[in-house]
């Protein structure tokens, strides 16, 4: 019998429908931002087939163009006629101004909401990110180039990945790939054996050897396991906002609070206290105070400073958790405001779009600011 322990974690593409959603809402958060920084923006959509709905509350001075963001964003993906979705899909706009009952409590400095925001960190990759979610990514993100450079005439822009590891009997070490499983949407004149060969030569293998995993050794593939994905997209299922809160942060290896990112500008502790923990997680790590780390942050609705601060290294840190937890309390500001101007939230340095395509956590092609390790050395002064 094994004595490995498993563990799984997907990622889709920028065309998956959910993610087309995503990156519709924070076009739309990107747009208020560029003239009007201080934006308060709610914006939810939903895609099926030949019809996009917007969505949500947003209070700016600015003037946006919903309709040319979406079929922008939809062409850009890479959306064609002929797929069952494309730009000329009609557009529903139910947008209206933010509560005056929320906007008092946020005016103040106060948080947008109540809820539980999760960030973690882990010695497993140079950006300090499970294994198994960078394999996932990274899978995605060379398909995503491929198709977009017709290198794979074949393919469409609808795609899933997912990875599973065997860890040996402690969960501390990876000892080879268990499964890789690659979905991926294709026109109707190539064949399967064709997809697979293409899949496994030029997306798959490369990825795992740049990790230092041999692609032969892969116990199981399943590509394309349903013999055919020529429908796909909104019009093969509907898509909706923030329903890929897992692919957007670390793949399911660390817990996550509920609340979506996208769509939501920095007041919201959902999107920007969950970047926070993040950064403070990263820290930790990179200070070589623990190998693994959780930190979780609450807040209540209308109140600056988290109601709470946890710090999780799993049994494994070098000092007292507790200790930890007070020196993040005393290094890093995480009021709204402290978070919005640390993480630089609305300085328009990075496009939230690009976050919503390929992930908020653990980026390594945009410099954002929760991915610097620039407090490592204040926390090492503190704790070691």
């Amino acid at each position: 019998m094994s004595k490995n322990l498993f563990f799984t974690s997907e990622f889709v593409s920028p065309g998956h429908p959910d993610k087309i959603c995503d990156q519709i809402s924070d076009a739309v958060l990107d747009a208020c931002l560029v003239d009007d920084p201080q934006s308060r923006v709610a914006c939810e959509v939903f895609a099926t087939t030949g019809l996009v709905m917007v969505g949500g509350e947003i209070t700016t001075n600015t003037y946006i163009d919903i309709q040319k963001i979406i079929r922008e964003k939809i062409e850009e993906i890479g959306y064609r006629q002929g797929m069952g979705f494309d730009s000329d899909c009609g557009v529903l706009n139910t947008i209206h101004s933010q509560s005056p009952d929320i906007a008092m409590g946020v005016d103040t400095g106060g948080a947008g909401d109540q809820g539980i925001m999760f960030g973690g960190a882990v010695n497993e990759t140079p950006e300090l990110m499970p294994l198994a979610l960078t394999l996932a990514r990274s899978i995605i993100n060379r398909l995503t180039v491929l198709t977009r450079s017709k290198e794979l005439a074949w393919a469409r822009p609808d795609a899933k990945a997912q990875v599973t590891l065997a860890y040996d009997e402690n969960g501390e070490k990876v000892e080879y790939v268990d499964t890789v499983v690659l979905s991926v949407q294709h026109d109707e004149e190539v064949t399967q054996e064709e997809i697979k060969r293409d899949l496994k030569e030029k997306v798959i293998r490369p990825v795992l050897e740049k990790y230092g995993l041999d692609s032969e050794k892969v116990k199981k593939y399943h590509i394309n396991p349903t013999g055919r994905f020529v429908i796909g997209g909104p019009h093969g299922d509907t898509g909706l906002t923030g329903r890929k809160i897992i692919v957007d942060t670390y793949g399911g290896f660390f817990r996550h609070g509920g609340g979506a990112f996208s769509g939501k500008d920095p007041s919201k502790v959902d999107r920007s206290a969950a970047y926070a923990a993040r950064w403070i997680a990263k820290n930790i790590v990179s200070a070589g105070i623990a190998d693994k780390c959780e930190v979780q942050l609450s807040y209540a609705i209308g109140v600056a400073e988290p109601t709470s601060i946890k710090v999780d290294t799993f049994g494994k840190s070098k000092v007292s958790e507790e200790k930890i937890a007070e020196a993040v309390a005393e290094i890093f500001d995480l009021t709204p405001r402290g978070i919005e101007k640390s993480l630089e939230l609305r300085e328009g340095k990075f496009r939230y779009q690009d976050l919503a395509a390929f992930g908020h956590i653990g980026r390594t092609d945009i410099d954002l600011p929760w991915e610097r390790v620039n407090k490592a050395e204040e926390l090492k002064k503190i704790l070691l």
